[in-house]
């Protein structure tokens, strides 16, 4: 017998599980009491077998799972589970028995399998997790568990960002700055198993940010055995009209070419095209379909092929200019809707200079949006490549510093007249405001709680998600109406979090009643000082059961430790002068 050894450090350990708590709490409902389970489907990569996993952590269950090369072979799912031979009928009698019964990649079952799974649900004997991947063709017995209505389905998206950036800090990269956060994502497309090949391929080359004890990445992406074997599809193509096309877009990245740019074979475009390798908009601009394909093309092309391909710097100085106006622009038409910025990013990522006009404007825009992790990243993005930069340095103060209300208000002091109305204090300022901030005004001195949820709601719409937030608060307070309090008030929670831990004067507090009892004891304890020991001695828990709720509460919270803990638990007043 030969026994093949493999270094224990190139072992991969199961992710720790971050984010989708209300999934989790969703799918677990599913099994209580006389439910009949639950159907999860969703994207490639996005997690559904894990949170079904982590659902059933601790209960007994059967498995069963589809696979490409059994599907026409009748019952292959449940040939561990069944005798040979059985006639559907016999099959739903023998399983019948069994209390939870998983059902993975259900879109590969074979029919008779889907047939099982199907009667199986309108028997209701077995309670069901059934889950199938999006985009995939689905047996008609599997899809008419939900829309025959015999099992609820979940339909997962792909992890929020936020949740995004927990689950990387979870899984032992350490806190990382928000441009590799989103530089990860974007790679991934939200493919969690893509997102931990990357992981692994740039650990090595992360290095911790002066001042933050974050951790950023720049560099190229590298040709790890994962990372090539994701792309082999597009470096495998042997047309060389193809591989023409697909290399000039890739060297123009981040720059669109258009059709009449390429000057190619229009059956290469379509050929790549219909294989899902690039798309072309509405007006003519082509790019490659997926963001990690352009990095490995550049790195698998010789030195020669990349002089030929390569953009001269004239060329991305110019769009980077267009870039900034284009920011300034919006800013300027209060609209902060997220917009594609691909030059900044590419140049950030290539651990290139950055101007300090275009880094300022940057940050502004994302602290205007309530991304002050990433406000704070880009300005100082722009400090490194001139440590005096007056714009960089006031756009990291206001992001370290969203909105003060230390002191009294004093008008003078403050960098923007609508933060006295964050303050609490819009009869200063209301005649020095327009639009959407003069009717938030309007309505804050007015206390008139519905007018203020229409400000927020536009707000939103705008692209302001910590202003938003801030106004829902404010309507909590307003509110007659102790049902529309409680909606605003789960709207500034949920607007909260994705603010990346933003804390003001009119969020404080309100983020607590997002918890559970026993979480908001255990967070009210360890905000004051407590220690995990001495908090499990006083609620009669285990030091585990206080660990994991402080963990699920920062996850709620949007919180990345103790440390911040204090914020959330006390209730600043602005001062009014």
């Amino acid at each position: 017998m030969t026994t093949y050894e493999r270094d224990a450090t190139t072992l991969e350990l199961p992710w720790p599980f971050a984010g989708r708590e209300d999934e989790l709490e969703l799918v677990r409902r599913s099994l209580a009491g006389g439910r009949r389970g639950i159907v999860v489907t969703g994207p490639v990569g996005c997690g559904k077998t894990r949170l079904v996993t982590e659902a059933l952590r601790g209960t007994d269950c059967a498995r069963a799972a589809g696979t490409p090369e059994s599907r026409a072979i009748p019952f292959a799912a449940f040939a561990h589970l069944l005798p040979e031979p059985v006639t559907l009928h016999r099959a739903v009698q023998l399983l019948s028995g069994v209390r939870t019964l998983v059902v993975d990649d259900a879109h590969l079952l074979d029919d008779a399998s889907a047939a099982l799974v199907h009667q199986l649900a309108v028997h209701g004997r077995t309670r069901l997790l059934v889950v199938a991947t999006d985009g995939s063709p689905v047996p008609g017995a599997i899809a008419r568990l939900w829309t025959g209505e015999l099992l609820p389905r979940l339909a997962l998206e792909r992890l929020p960002d936020e949740e995004t950036a927990q689950l990387l800090a979870a899984a032992g990269a350490g806190p990382l700055e928000p441009l590799t956060v989103n530089r990860l994502r974007r790679l991934s497309r939200g493919d969690l198993r893509l997102l931990r090949d990357l992981l692994g391929a740039v650990r090595g080359q992360l290095t911790v940010v002066p001042g933050t004890g974050e951790r950023a990445w720049r560099g190229p992406v590298p040709l790890t055995t994962a990372v090539r074997e994701r792309t082999a599809h597009v470096l495998g193509r042997t047309c060389p009209l193809e591989r023409e096309t697909l290399d000039r877009l890739a060297f123009a990245e981040p720059l669109s070419r258009t059709l009449d740019d390429l000057d190619l074979d229009i059956g290469a475009l379509e050929v790549l095209e219909s294989d899902g390798l690039i798309e072309v908009d509405d007006l003519g601009g082509v790019r490659l379909a997926h963001p990690l394909h352009g990095p490995v093309l550049r790195a698998a092309a010789g030195r020669l092929r990349a002089r030929r391909l390569a953009r001269t710097p004239d060329a991305y100085a110019s769009a980077l200019d267009a870039e900034s106006a284009a920011l300034a622009r919006r800013i300027d038409q209060d609209d902060v809707r997220a917009m594609p910025t691909p030059v900044g990013e590419w140049l950030v990522a290539e651990g290139g200079p950055l101007p300090g006009r275009y880094a300022a404007l940057r940050a502004r825009f994302a602290r205007l949006r309530g991304e002050l992790r990433e406000a704070e990243a880009w300005a100082r993005e722009g400090l490194r490549g001139d440590s005096g930069d007056a714009s960089c340095r006031d756009e990291l103060a206001r992001a370290r510093t969203p909105v003060d209300s230390r002191g009294d208000l004093d008008l003078e002091a403050l960098t923007d007249p609508y933060d006295a109305v964050r303050l609490g204090a819009p009869e200063k300022v209301i005649d020095r405001l327009t639009g959407v901030f003069a009717r938030h005004a309007d309505a804050l001195t007015r206390a008139d709680g519905p007018a203020l949820v229409e400000v927020a709601e536009e707000l939103e719409r705008r692209g302001f998600t910590l202003f938003a937030a801030e106004a829902h608060a404010q309507a909590v307070r307003a509110h007659r109406d102790p049902s529309a309090a409680r909606h605003s008030r789960t709207r500034a929670v949920a607007l909260a979090r994705r603010c990346q831990g933003a804390r003001t004067p009119a969020l404080s507090g309100l983020v607590l009643g997002e918890l559970t009892v026993r979480q908001r004891q255990v967070v009210t304890l360890a905000a004051a000082g407590l220690s995990n020991r001495q908090i499990a001695e006083r609620l009669t828990l285990s030091i585990r059961t206080v660990g994991n709720h402080l963990y699920s509460a920062y996850a709620r919270l949007g919180a990345s430790d103790r440390g911040a803990l204090p914020l959330l638990t006390e209730v600043p007043q602005a001062q009014p002068a």
